[in-house]
């Protein structure tokens, strides 16, 4: 195998010299527990200062305040990264605070804006169109070529939220 790429629902194994072998043994195997692996929490700061705030406070019944205070409360881990260079599908908050996309996404979300979708967090590392609730704005940079690793959560990676008046490092 040359590389593993796990997605939300799906795991691309490339490299795999006899496919229908791994094809084979792949029901036999079992997935163990998430370990806490890393002692290390990424800290992200965060102004929850975001257009969708009130929306979401609306879609989980509390105050936009009460939104910060679960977010921030809750310890993430990177489920998997895709669809931009640094953009990290975090888990963490249960089912209970699922959100549905936006009805009509927004043709340019700024960088560094935290948004949720479904049971996902996500930052956006850069300027996009996106169609997640957004909840807050911050700093961090979250994909840096000139960084090893370049990007700033890989998968496994443990995050918190840290509520700011003004993010940065």
């Amino acid at each position: 195998m040359r590389e593993i790429v796990p997605a939300a629902r799906t795991v691309l194994i490339d490299g795999v010299e006899e496919p229908h072998r791994l094809a084979v043994e792949l029901p036999r195997w079992s997935i163990p527990p998430l370990t806490a692996g890393s002692r290390t929490v990424t800290e992200i700061p965060v102004r929850y200062d975001g257009p969708d705030l009130a929306e979401v406070a609306a879609l989980w019944g509390v105050s936009p305040a009460d939104v910060a205070a679960v977010h921030s409360a809750a310890e993430f881990r990177v489920a998997f990264c895709g669809f931009a260079p640094g953009f990290a599908y975090l888990t963490g908050l249960g089912e209970e605070f699922a959100v549905p996309r936006r009805a009509t996404p927004r043709t340019a979300v700024p960088a560094g804006a935290v948004a949720l979708a479904g049971t996902y967090t996500g930052v956006y590392p850069r300027s996009s169109p996106g169609g997640w609730q957004l909840i807050g704005t911050g700093d961090a940079v979250l994909w840096d070529p000139a960084r090893e690793p370049a990007a700033l959560l890989t998968p496994g990676a443990r995050v918190r939220f840290v509520p700011c008046a003004k993010a940065g490092p």
